[in-house]
């Protein structure tokens, strides 16, 4: 195993809690608009709970008494006078940040589930190192989780946190250049000794110095206080202390008014083993509550409403890209009503597909961990030769890999799918990062003329979708099928609509049950390449089906037979056969969002950057900008419209998180002077940075047309059209040279 394949240890093993490592893998509950438990709105004083709450000590022996007396928010519910503040917000963007096994995921994960169960539209971007355990207190070592919730649709995790949680010094220096200029921090003040403090680099106490004073900070010592908690729980000190990740939650819980109930559940059924480690965790939980609601140092707290408008009717739930992938698998295999067959070797970010698919023997899933990346792919395709739906799932450094199994399969013309979770690269490069670098590799990235089909999803929930279309291809057309997600999507979370199973596609395919062809001596026969007119597909016949024995493998075939076959024409004959096959694929036209269809700009965009594009471009035109936009889930084959949609537009931006992948194809198939605005720093788009960039570029665009209309009307005299005619062409070709230098200095600049 690769240093970049042993990292899938390094998401579960987050610290959950106390005495045992937490889950990160937990997400969802079918989302409904509930309400929290008492609201610090609706509370009475807080020195109900027996305490002046004049500091964090005080307040903490408060929040600790009232949680022993049962549920969180417990303490100041008398109803009496002097009721916290609470104020109305849109939207947060919150971060937690700590050591890798502080359990930070597993506590952006909980808070994430009870926002999506009060009814919030929410987006999330986990952030966790590589390595199984980094070093403790480290700046290599720092983890994080941000969530952006609102009452309202959104579509990316946000740009920079309004909250950041801070675990140690590591997790402050790390994240604090992301706080804007009067952001909260919450800074657990037991961790800033000397030593821990030195070894991050700061030379002074930055809660000391000064150097926080344009932040809210609030300064807990979660550590001493979750302690203080679970004194009676009879836990060692380290024990108690892993607690502290669910003081924070709770503290937080309380500060937005998220339900708390589920947590609760939740914590008492992963150490349903371990009834005392369970009760001290939501001790641990309730003491955060109560602690937010004691303290004088948060006087504030914060509601965000459903975002009941951004939803049609449904059951919703909060959904991971790789769930939702693993679910559109399940789903395709039952519309297929074909057994799901996954062989697959353990790789970041993709083994939580095949841990998902583990489960669900019941659905006709069968997993199969192989010993290596040839092995997965290999068994996948003998699963496609015996009639399953079958897939197999790696990253960036497995698919180059398989690429010589998904040759054989586009010699075989067999449905396979290629699940692709790219990360950062080359080689193990960037194992838990996100990338889009993979788009060429998964083109080209094989020996002789191998075409195949690439659709890829643009958000999490849409990787169930994305799933569904991937196997229609492959089953309809004998083919496989690359499905390229990434790191971003797959981790990342968002509402996600239950569909009606009646809805879902009809994706069924029948497999070959006699002769198809008859000799001139009328003796029927079966040719395993004798094509459907219309998809060019062959026929897929199950092995062991009486009279339909054939012959295939990787040696040229003859066209119809099967036949080994060293013909020139022949060979010439089935390659271009093969790539008419998926060039002829339907594939829905690109839609373009152009209000008013007056945009001299359109940005083109593949895959994970939907959200960060769209967010920009929602920025730009409530500034009263006009610009389009198009976003790309084929890309073999492109939309046939494509081409027609691209001359209509001045400028074309794609950006890309790779060097301009998709830029170089498309300037290749239709020479349009496509500009690429792209960034492959491990992390997703900023929407602010992304619209600043397509602003730069618009302004340069429209003062292009202006100046070539003003050269245009100069030079041309009205009884002269062919000199006219000729001035325009010169200006335009003037104006063609200069823009790859403008789109330089706009986009890159």
């Amino acid at each position: 195993m690769t240093p970049g394949q042993t990292s899938d240890a390094g998401q579960s093993g987050e610290a959950g809690g106390a005495g045992e490592a937490a889950d990160a893998g937990e997400a969802g509950r079918a989302a409904r608009q509930s309400g929290g438990p008492a609201r610090a709105g609706e509370a009475g004083n807080p020195g109900e709970a027996g305490s002046t709450a004049g500091g964090s000590r005080d307040a903490g022996e408060a929040a600790v008494a009232a949680g022993k007396s049962g549920t969180a928010g417990a303490a100041g519910s008398a109803g009496k006078p002097g009721k916290k503040e609470v104020r109305r917000l849109e939207r947060v963007i919150i971060r937690f940040a700590g050591d890798s096994g502080d359990g930070m995921q597993l506590t952006g994960d909980r808070f994430t589930s009870e926002t999506a169960s009060f009814g919030n539209d929410l987006s999330t971007l986990p952030n966790f190192p590589a390595e199984i355990r980094a070093p403790a207190g480290t700046l290599p070592g720092v983890s994080s989780f941000q969530l952006h919730f609102a009452d309202h649709d959104i579509l990316t995790p946000g740009d920079a946190p309004n909250v950041l949680v801070a675990m140690n010094p590591a997790a402050l220096k790390a994240n604090i250049g992301d706080v804007p200029r009067g952001g909260e921090v919450i800074v657990n003040t037991d961790e800033f000794a000397k030593r821990s403090m030195a070894k991050v680099g700061y030379d002074s106490d930055p809660l000391e110095d000064g150097s926080l004073d344009g932040y809210r900070v609030h300064r807990v010592p979660l550590t001493t206080l979750t302690v203080e908690a679970l004194k009676d729980f009879g836990l060692t000190r380290k024990e108690a202390e892993r607690s502290k990740n669910m003081f924070a939650l709770g503290l937080l819980s309380w500060m937005y008014h998220r339900p708390t109930e589920g947590t609760e559940n939740f914590l008492r059924r992963k150490f349903a083993k371990k009834p005392q480690i369970a009760e001290a965790n939501v001790a641990a939980f309730r003491a955060g509550w109560n602690f937010g609601e004691t303290t004088e140092d948060f006087a504030v707290s914060y509601e965000v409403a459903p975002a009941a408008s951004a939803f049609p009717a449904g059951t919703y739930r909060n959904i991971s890209g790789n769930l939702a992938l693993s679910y559109g698998l399940i789903a395709a295999a039952h519309q297929a009503g074909l057994p799901l067959f996954l062989g697959s070797y353990p790789i970041t970010p993709a083994s939580d597909i095949l841990h998902e698919l583990s489960k669900h023997k019941n659905f006709g899933v069968r997993t199969f961990q192989a010993e290596d990346e040839i092995a997965g792919i290999g068994a996948a395709l003998g699963a496609a030769f015996g009639g399953s739906l079958a897939v197999t799932t790696t990253s960036g450094p497995g698919v180059a890999l398989k690429s010589e199994t998904i040759g054989l399969a586009v010699s075989l013309e067999l449905p396979l799918l290629i699940v692709d979770i790219q990360r950062g690269g080359p080689s193990t490069g960037l194992p838990t990062k996100t990338e889009q670098a993979d788009l060429l590799q998964a083109m080209y990235g094989r020996n002789g003329e191998a075409p195949v089909p690439i659709v890829a999803p643009s958000t999490p929930a849409d990787c169930f979708d994305a799933a569904l279309e991937a196997a229609r291809i492959a089953l309809a057309y004998r083919t496989p099928v690359f499905l390229l997600s990434d790191g971003y999507l797959a981790n990342g979370s968002e509402p996600w609509r239950i569909p009606d199973t009646d809805d879902l596609p009809d994706v069924s395919v029948a497999f070959a049950t006699g002769p198809n062809h008859t000799l001139a001596d009328g003796t029927e026969v079966f040719w395993p390449y004798k094509r459907d007119p219309e998809t060019l597909a062959r026929p897929w016949a199950v092995p062991g089906t009486p009279g339909l024995e054939h012959r295939i493998g990787g040696i040229e075939k003859q066209d119809g037979t099967g036949n080994i076959s060293y013909d020139p024409a022949n060979h010439d004959f089935m390659v271009r056969t093969r790539q008419a096959k998926v060039d002829g694929i339907d594939v829905p036209e690109v839609h373009v969002d152009d209000p008013d269809g007056e945009a001299r700009l359109l940005v083109l965009g593949w895959g994970s950057t939907y959200g960060p594009i769209t967010a920009a471009v929602r920025r730009l035109r409530r500034d009263g900008e006009r610009i389009a936009q198009a976003h790309l889930r084929h890309l073999n084959p492109l939309p046939a419209n494509l081409g027609e949609v691209l001359k209509r537009y001045d400028k074309v931006v794609i950006p890309e998180m790779n060097l301009g992948q998709l830029a170089t194809l498309v300037r290749a198939r239709y020479l349009v002077d496509a500009h690429s605005h792209t960034q492959i720093n491990g992390m997703p788009f900023k929407a602010e940075q992304l619209a600043a960039a397509l602003k730069q570029a618009m302004h340069t665009t429209h003062s292009a047309h202006t100046t070539q209309s003003a050269h245009a009307a100069r030079t041309t005299q009205p009884a002269d059209t062919a000199g006219a005619a000729q001035a325009s062409r010169t200006a335009r070709t003037s104006q063609a040279a200069a823009r790859p230098h403008q789109a330089k200095e706009a986009i890159d600049g």
